[in-house]
C-alpha cells in the first residue's frame, strides 16, 4: 500500500493524479481518503437521466472521507463530505481544496508501467 499526501495549497485531484503517473502507477484502488478540505465540487446523476451530472461547489470547510479507483491513470473519486450542523454531501468528486489541513489517500496499486 502506498501513502499519497495532498498537503496545504494543494487540490485533491491534480495532486493524486500528478503523484500516481510519477509512480507509473496506472490502475488500482484508492481504498480510503481521509482529511480535511476548504471546498469542493461533487456531482451526483440527474433523477430522469443517469447520464447527466449535476455538479454542486461546495465553498466552505469540510470534513472529506472516500474511495474510488485508478483505470488506465484516471482518477475517479467517490466522496462523503460532513459539513458545518452535521450536514453531508456525497458523490463523484471534480475537484477539491486543500487549505489548512490534508487530504492522505491510500492506494493499492494493481499494475505499473
Amino acid at each position: 500500500m502506498i501513502l499519497l499526501s495532498v498537503a496545504s495549497g494543494e487540490e485533491v485531484m491534480e495532486t493524486i493524479s500528478r503523484k500516481l503517473e510519477e509512480l507509473d502507477i496506472l490502475d488500482g484502488a484508492i481504498v480510503s481518503l481521509i482529511g480535511a478540505v476548504e471546498g469542493c465540487a461533487i456531482s451526483t446523476m440527474a433523477m430522469d437521466d443517469a447520464t447527466s451530472d449535476i455538479i454542486i461547489e461546495y465553498p466552505q470547510p469540510l470534513e472529506f472521507s472516500g474511495t474510488g479507483e485508478i483505470v488506465d491513470g484516471k482518477v475517479h473519486l467517490h466522496v462523503v463530505c460532513g459539513a458545518e450542523g452535521n450536514q453531508t454531501v456525497s458523490g463523484h468528486l471534480h475537484w477539491a481544496n486543500v487549505k489548512n489541513f490534508y487530504v492522505n489517500a491510500y492506494v493499492l496499486p494493481l499494475t505499473h508501467r
